[in-house]
């Protein structure tokens, strides 16, 4: 897997208002040893290492830097492969968001995510959801796939995991999306667009009352039985 989004992963940096209210739907879920799988440019890496012992691992070797926080460890790792920098090491909280759609073998990605849980451990999965939302710009951020929501989670189930929390995000987003992607077929969310974003994403403060019926993305919070 080679992730070609690296544009985009600068850009959400910009998204702090989302970036945060995302986490708080699933702060509650961090506990212990915590393993951030596709860490990127550490959008999340940091504000996670609040809530436990953090291990950021990624594909992209040049993303993969030395951090100043002891709090963090980040090294190489493919959860497609089951390669990692560490040995013999399990969590008790796996985060995964926005990385699953970009895994070729996302089945097997899903069973290592598995592996590397204790028992009664929580994996956090954030990705795109709605193939009808697929477009330029899935294309263009190396996106194989988006999800449906049902599929998924009968996948995490049958791998032994128990849906503990499940919910569309990013209703706004999602029409958005739409429109640059499949209508004016843009190929690219620049930073100006990511900055509009987040001037209106304090509307996204509805969707703390009811789910959306669509959006951008689905968060499942799964338990390792």
């Amino acid at each position: 897997m080679i992730y070609q989004g690296t544009q985009t992963l600068e850009s959400m940096s910009q998204a702090k208002f989302y970036n945060k209210w995302s986490l708080e739907k699933f702060k509650g879920f961090l506990k212990g040893k915590i393993i951030e799988v596709g860490c990127g440019i550490g959008n999340f890496t940091h504000t996670l290492s609040k809530y436990g012992e953090v291990v950021g691992i990624d594909i992209e070797k040049k993303f993969v830097k030395k951090n100043g926080d002891t709090r963090i460890k980040v090294g190489y790792g493919d959860i497609e492969k089951g390669e990692y920098f560490f040995r013999n090491v399990i969590f008790d909280t796996a985060v995964c968001i926005n990385v699953l759609e970009h895994i070729q073998d996302d089945k097997k990605a899903l069973k290592n995510l598995y592996l590397l849980l204790e028992r009664k451990g929580y994996l956090i999965l954030l990705v795109p959801i709605h193939d009808f939302l697929y477009g330029e710009i899935d294309k263009s951020i190396g996106h194989l796939r988006r999800y449906n929501p049902n599929i998924l989670k009968s996948e995490l189930k049958n791998l032994g995991f128990t849906i503990v929390k499940s919910r569309k995000l990013n209703f706004l987003g999602a029409i958005g999306w739409f429109i640059a992607g499949r209508i004016l077929k843009d190929k690219q969310i620049n930073e100006n667009k990511i900055k509009l974003f987040n001037l209106i994403s304090p509307l996204l403060l509805l969707e703390n009352m009811i789910e959306p019926p669509i959006g951008t993305s689905i968060l499942i919070v799964a338990r390792k039985e």
